[in-house]
């Protein structure tokens, strides 16, 4: 749980603006264009920017520094997942456009996260190197 609130507290400044202004938009629903992002992939990214936001603050450094590190592993992580800036652009407005769709998403990242917070909690503790 204390994840969960850690997580959702810390969320970049990125998408929380998106969240932000998702809530802000008014309510359509359009067919998602191909080269959108689903909301399995989008949530997918969004657990993984989360993951490392998480670790990144672990490191205690000022914000700058963090948001130093932070960048290589955004485009990194883009290029892992073969997903291009203008991808993530449409993507983005795309569920600007269509906040309950984008709601969803996120329902997914909180479960996610949740579920592997409890399994965590869950697996043995791991002997550390000597």
């Amino acid at each position: 749980m204390a994840l969960k609130l850690f997580l959702v507290g810390k969320l970049s400044m990125r998408f929380t603006c998106i969240f932000v202004l998702t809530l802000m938009a008014a309510c359509q629903t359009k067919e998602r264009p191909k080269d959108v992002l689903t909301k399995a992939q989008l949530s997918a990214l969004l657990v993984d920017v989360y993951l490392a936001e998480v670790k990144l603050d672990a490191i205690a450094k000022p914000k700058d520094t963090t948001i130093k590190y932070f960048l290589p592993f955004e485009e990194k992580l883009l290029k892992r997942v073969g997903i291009s800036d203008s991808v993530l652009k449409k993507t983005y407005a795309y569920y600007l456009d269509n906040p309950k769709e984008l709601e969803r998403v996120y329902d997914s990242v909180i479960d996610t996260l949740t579920l592997r917070e409890q399994r965590a909690h869950l697996a043995p503790a791991q002997p550390k190197p000597q």
